[in-house]
């Protein structure tokens, strides 16, 4: 290109190059909107996406560079943001085992994992101020609860992102633009229950997880599928943390003495129910039988005895989150017509050991 030449032809004398505006015009939307198309943002009804589009081929439009090295993942970096305390990520074997599985996936596809935490509310505005400077191309987010602002931050600054777990928000279940990746938690909840009545134990407990997120209560509702009639005293809420089991645990003791086996909804939580359970002189399984969640193999297969629970597979939950997310990536250089990918749930499946 000579010095005169005007940067917005391909030579001199050429037709200029259509603009972004141009294309927003031509489809009859907004400068914005037309931009969340082009760069793979969310959020954008089908029907306006599909004239974004037509108006792209129409004109011929090329994003600039700074579109295209967000379209072509120049980065090559995702943001993993865990709504959780630096002191439960490193303490529970669960994030271990989630974020290898991620780690796995990603750098397979040569993309570095970026680890992000929410200690409290003061670190959103941090965390949001980076997911939409360009440092990242996507983002994973887990552990997120009710009402968190996460995905709505990302879906404002146009970052792709998949979530970990099954979103509860209202309209999430509509919202054909959400992807997650969850375990089949109802259904665990529900072959915990079953195993302890198939040993013939009458008054099943159950230890939650906190129940502003959507795998407690799925938990929850697979052990109320069994015992619809249920007391009330038998469902203590934890915390997924062992101290917090063992909270729920003595709690569960003092309502009701004459229970005869605990569902927890965490293996971290029966660790520490089974260490209540041993302090208050009960033996496991012959007086109280116990059943936990998730088959971490670093609690459950060293409790004492070893811990009976519903496994899911975790390392692979976090390949999966990553491998969506990089489909999706793919797909906002693929351009349309190609399927997007869509949420998965996996199996869950029971592992009896001592304890149950």
């Amino acid at each position: 290109m000579s010095q005169h030449q005007h940067p917005g032809t391909e030579h001199s004398g050429a037709a200029p190059r259509p603009t972004l505006e141009s294309v927003a015009e031509l489809a009859g939307v907004s400068r914005a909107t037309a931009s969340r198309v082009v760069n793979g943002g969310a959020g954008v009804r089908a029907s306006l996406r599909e004239k974004v589009q037509r108006a792209v081929d129409e004109l011929g439009y090329v994003p600039n560079l700074a579109a295209r090295t967000l379209v072509t993942r120049r980065n090559h970096a995702v943001a993993v943001v865990v709504a959780e305390p630096e002191s439960r990520l490193f303490s529970d074997p669960f994030f271990a085992q989630h974020l290898r599985g991620i780690s796995r996936e990603l750098s397979s596809a040569d993309n570095q994992m970026v680890l992000l935490l929410i200690e409290d509310q003061a670190d959103y505005e941090r965390v949001g101020r980076y997911l939409g400077g360009g440092h990242v191309d996507g983002a994973l987010l887990f552990s997120l609860h009710h009402s968190d602002p996460l995905p709505e931050m990302a879906r404002r600054v146009g970052l792709p992102f998949v979530i970990g777990g099954r979103p509860g928000w209202p309209g999430a279940e509509s919202d054909r633009d959400l992807i997650y990746v969850d375990s089949d938690n109802r259904g665990g909840g529900r072959l915990a229950v079953q195993h302890l009545r198939s040993i013939g134990r009458t008054r099943i407990a159950t230890v939650t997880g906190p129940l502003d997120q959507t795998s407690s209560l799925d938990r929850l509702d697979g052990y109320r599928d069994l015992l619809p009639d249920g007391d009330p005293d038998l469902i203590a809420e934890g915390d997924f943390t062992a101290d917090g089991g063992g909270r729920a645990m003595a709690e569960l003791l003092s309502r009701r003495p004459d229970l005869d086996a605990v569902f927890a909804a965490s293996d971290a939580m029966a660790s520490g129910a089974l260490r209540v359970l041993r302090e208050a002189g009960r033996r496991v399984p012959e007086d109280v039988a116990v059943v936990g969640f998730d088959d971490v193999e670093q609690i459950s297969e060293w409790t004492e005895p070893p811990l009976t629970t519903v496994r899911q597979d975790i390392e692979e939950m976090g390949r999966l989150m990553a491998r969506l997310l990089l489909r999706r990536l793919a797909g906002v250089s693929e351009g349309p017509g190609r399927p997007g990918p869509t949420s998965v749930i996996t199996p869950t499946r029971l592992i009896i050991r001592g304890s149950a």
